[in-house]
């Protein structure tokens, strides 16, 4: 890649970053805002979920991408950054449930645009084979924000409260715009005949492989998003951590799945640049990685703390195999004119499992007082999944929109 596509790249790591970072503050916070309001596992589940539905239905109803597609990518990504960064202040500054779910619905909305801008932006401006590092480094940032948020945000939290907590992490989050603002790359608005010659929503959703992605991401996102809501309050709970050892552990767990993501991506188009097929080396990655995954079964129910903690890591370490490569296969499938709407159907569908993930888990903990059943939906789930990626995706390789490959 040349210095204008590394400069891209470093930005929108930034980006995600930020937006992981703000996306997971309010797992982290949890145990202190249940003790304020005084919130059964159920209301947190219901917290947990606000910011899921407008991320998720935005990308899903094609909100999302058509603002991706159809103006300068660039200032579309800023103005979510805007939105969700305000919002996550003002979740410190507003007081009773009702106003905190407001403004998670608002972080949810501003974050809707992120991965459909990233595509595109990839699609366009990223050659195919240096994308399996360039979406590993993308993810490894995704996993990186709440592993170094739960870090950072845990001192914060000690020394400030969970309000303040907010306050800082959205004012942090608005200094990515200055540097954006001056370097982004100036993506001009699509032509509408250029729209018009891409793909329909319809001529997407009509694509076995589009459906193989949109399922495999909705399970694998179910295993991420179970971790990323519920992980701090069961090693609490369940295990018994105090506050400071559940901040390492979910750090490490984080800083495992974004080195496995980092070595993977650079695994992946290595063996591409010798000559391996590139769906091959793409399919063998998600599939492999969502399958060992699976291990997370075993974490709620052997005794062995020292035990559950070893088989967590190893299960992030399989989940961030899979997430070096499931973009890059959906940013090829696309293409350019396509990316953008595709990549907001595909995280829509997607991230409807935020949604799940945090609600079945908070019902699940109230009525049977035990993490294991939650545990063990996800490993289904989660080989679900690999099932999908392996058999529904075909070949990777751009769809011919034309009505044929």
């Amino acid at each position: 890649m040349n210095r204008a596509q590394w400069t891209l790249l470093i930005l929108l790591v930034a980006s995600i970053f930020l937006n992981y970072v703000d996306r997971s503050n309010i797992s982290l916070a949890a145990p202190l805002i249940e003790r304020e309001f005084s919130l059964s596992a159920t209301a947190m589940g219901k917290l947990f979920s606000a910011f899921f539905w407008t991320y998720a239905l935005l990308q899903l109803f094609g909100i999302a991408g058509w603002l991706a597609d159809r103006f300068p990518v660039g200032l579309v990504l800023a103005g979510g950054l805007f939105l969700w960064s305000a919002a996550t202040i003002f979740t410190g500054v507003f007081t009773g449930f009702t106003a905190l779910f407001a403004m998670r619905l608002l972080v949810g909305a501003g974050e809707s645009i992120a991965y459909p801008c990233y595509s595109r932006l990839f699609a366009t401006h990223i050659p195919s084979h240096s994308r399996g590092r360039a979406n590993a480094l993308l993810d490894a940032a995704s996993k990186l924000g709440p592993a170094l948020g739960t870090l950072a945000g845990g001192a914060l939290l000690v020394r400030t409260g969970w309000r303040m907590f907010f306050v800082l992490l959205g004012v942090a989050s608005l200094v990515w715009l200055g540097p954006w603002l001056r370097w982004m790359p100036r993506t001009a608005a699509a032509n509408p005949a250029d729209l018009m010659s891409g793909p329909t929503s319809l001529q997407i959703l009509g694509e076995r492989s589009a459906w193989g992605a949109f399922l495999g991401h909705f399970c694998g996102n179910y295993f991420w998003f179970f971790l990323l809501t519920w992980l701090p309050d069961y090693l609490v709970k369940a295990r018994g951590f105090a506050m400071h050892q559940m901040v390492n552990i979910t750090a490490v767990a984080y800083f495992a799945i974004a080195g496995a993501t980092l070595a993977a991506g650079w695994i992946s188009d290595r063996r591409i640049l010798s000559g391996e097929s590139v769906t091959r080396v793409r399919k063998s990655m998600v599939v492999f990685g969502l399958s060992f995954s699976a291990i997370i079964l075993p974490v709620a129910v052997v005794e062995s703390a020292r035990a559950s903690l070893v088989l967590l890591f190893l299960a992030c370490i399989g989940f961030g195999t899979y997430t070096s490569n499931h973009w890059a296969i959906t940013q090829t499938l696309a293409g350019p004119l396509a990316a953008g709407r595709w990549t907001s159907l595909q995280n829509g569908i997607g991230n409807l499992s935020g949604i799940a993930a945090a609600w079945i888990t908070g019902i699940a903990v109230d009525r049977v007082h035990s993490f294991v059943p939650a545990f063990v939906l996800a490993a289904m789930i989660t080989l679900t999944g690999a099932a999908m990626w392996g058999m529904l995706v075909g070949p990777v390789e751009q769809v011919k929109w034309d009505g044929g490959r």
